[in-house]
């Protein structure tokens, strides 16, 4: 519950609480404030248990933490049943920009460079060429003007 709550935090709410209640109130304060907490922590976990039978037997695994969305990845990532693994192990995301960097400098990759020599056909294997102009254009005139695109 106090995971986040350093030391010297700690001290610093023990002395202010000292100082705002008093050293002969602060044993009764203590004790109301545990109560309340128990209370609470009860109280969720009948209505827990309320939920639970509610939902019936072929809720019986579910647990409440996994409500949370990080519990949930964590939880559907260990499960491999969707075959992440596999998608998460053939996609390699540097190879993949390294390969979108080139193309937009105009270099060839390794992988790119073999697929390019073995298609003769002019296109270069799904590449774009930015270092060519287009011959459609002058070199000095505007491209047309799009008012729906500003």
């Amino acid at each position: 519950m106090f995971n986040d709550i350093g030391p010297l935090e700690l001290v610093t709410l023990i002395v202010l609480a000292v100082l705002v209640f008093g050293p002969d109130k602060l044993p009764k304060v203590i004790q109301d404030v545990t109560r309340t907490i128990r209370k609470i922590r009860d109280f969720s976990e009948s209505a827990k248990q309320d939920i639970r039978q509610e939902l019936g037997p072929e809720f019986k695994d579910f647990e409440f933490e996994d409500l949370n969305p990080k519990t949930f990845i964590r939880k559907q990532l260990d499960n491999d049943d969707l075959g992440l693994k596999e998608i998460r192990n053939g996609f390699d995301l540097k190879k993949e920009m390294a390969e979108v960097a080139d193309a937009v400098h105009g270099r060839d990759s390794d992988s790119s460079s073999s697929s390019s020599s073995s298609s003769s056909s002019g296109s270069s294997g799904g590449r774009v060429d930015m270092t060519k102009k287009p011959e459609s254009r002058a070199a000095d005139a505007r491209p047309p003007f799009d008012a729906d695109a500003t």
